[in-house]
């Protein structure tokens, strides 16, 4: 899918709800329209907590069908913390310069 959901630079409990609200909305729109898989993208993502993380995990429980296409290095350390590896794993690596 070309266009990406992006996730708020900050993805903490304390904007949990609008990002929820927002990322559902994004999901009822784009879900319908083909069976492919929902891109999105952490890149701007400065700032994350479990809540944060819990909203694409909500969305894996609801038998939605994503994959992460970009993530930064906060978002990134805070998978492979709370062991969701396997989220970013697929990412390509990105050369440190």
């Amino acid at each position: 899918m070309s266009d990406a959901f992006e996730l708020p630079a900050e993805l903490t409990i304390y904007g949990a709800l609008e990002t929820r609200d927002a990322l559902l909305a994004w999901v009822t729109q784009h879900a319908g329209k083909s069976d492919r898989t929902l891109d999105i993208s952490a890149k701007e993502v400065a700032e994350v907590d479990g809540s944060g993380l819990q909203l694409l995990a909500a969305l894996t429980n609801m038998d939605v069908s994503w994959q992460l296409v970009d993530a930064s290095p906060a978002f990134t350390e805070a998978c492979r913390i709370l062991g969701l590896s396997h989220w970013i794993d697929s990412l390509p690596l990105k050369s440190e310069a």
